[in-house]
């Protein structure tokens, strides 16, 4: 509940400071700078946003996937911009126990689901996906992966009991959806606890399966660890168990604004799909990662 907390704050103190300057220049007869000057604190995250898009776009290089055109490119920012503030300003920051987990008593015997965030965020980014698995009778659990800027080693645990909590309610093993950093966790997991036994498919939605350019700004360890080529990830590769590829669904995207150049966010093997110009934090709200969750619990293999 930290990065809840951490971003209830800031929330509340980004809207007290739009609402001070409003106040401030509107008592010395400046309408136009405080409404102007408002707007611009409310939206500076759609220029670092633009920026994120400007470097995704020159760190394209020769990167297979195709090359997002600049109308790709702007429709992807504007749906991130329309995203960003619903998931990081309101349901991470002040929803995250809206839909608790779902562990009914008669589920045993249904196929049920364990969803893993990204960095930075927490299980309200699921929120939506919560809603209509419950309103469907489907058992699921989320995890919150604390601390937040720690190692991705230290998420093992958390899942695991997600992972035994699904298990035991259903008798059956869970598909597990991961969005960004969560699909390392998950393999981090898979590689110490989990087997191919354990999971009926694991899908990823934008995550830095070999790493992210971005990363080389950070100063986080579990920001660090997701450089390309990091020592941490070659360690990971080592370390997971055989057939893996074959268990997975990977979702990336030629307009990912964190995860680039987009081929990262695929894995060796694995059923790879291409999210045509489509955002990182958007890309939770697609049908194409719902559509294939419903099919794989539909499966009943």
């Amino acid at each position: 509940m930290r990065l809840a907390r951490i971003q209830q704050a800031t929330t509340i103190g980004g809207v007290l400071l739009a609402f001070g300057w409003a106040v401030h220049a509107l008592a010395e007869g400046r309408p136009f700078a405080a409404a102007g000057g408002a707007l611009l604190i409310s939206l500076a995250y759609a220029a670092v946003l633009a920026l994120e898009f400007a470097c995704l776009r020159l760190a394209h290089g020769d990167d297979p996937a195709p090359r997002p055109s600049h109308r790709q490119l702007l429709r992807a920012w504007w749906g991130e911009v329309r995203s960003a503030p619903r998931v990081f300003c309101w349901q991470q920051p002040f929803c995250s126990r809206r839909w608790p987990d779902h562990l009914p008593a008669d589920a045993t015997g249904r196929r049920g689901v364990v969803f893993v965030h990204g960095f930075v965020c927490n299980r309200g980014v699921w929120n939506g996906w919560l809603a209509r698995l419950r309103a469907a009778g489907v058992p699921y659990a989320a995890v919150d992966l604390e601390p937040v800027f720690g190692s991705i080693d230290a998420y093992v645990e958390t899942i695991e009991l997600a992972v035994q909590a699904v298990e035991r309610t259903t008798g059956r093993p869970p598909v597990i959806v991961a969005h960004s950093m969560g699909g390392l966790a998950l393999r981090r997991w898979w590689a110490e606890r989990g087997d191919l036994q354990r999971v009926h498919r694991a899908i990823t939605l934008g995550t830095p399966h070999r790493g992210t350019w971005l990363a080389r700004f950070a100063f986080s360890l579990n920001g660090r660890q997701m450089r390309i080529g990091s020592g941490w990830l070659q360690s990971l590769q080592q370390r997971e168990p055989p057939g893996l590829a074959g268990a997975l669904t990977c979702f990336y995207s030629h307009c990912d604004n964190i995860v680039f150049p987009p081929s990262t966010a695929t894995y060796p093997g694995a059923d790879n799909r291409h999210l045509e110009g489509v955002a990182h934090v958007d890309m939770v709200d697609r049908a194409e990662p719902w559509n294939e969750l419903q099919r794989w619990l539909a499966d009943q293999a």
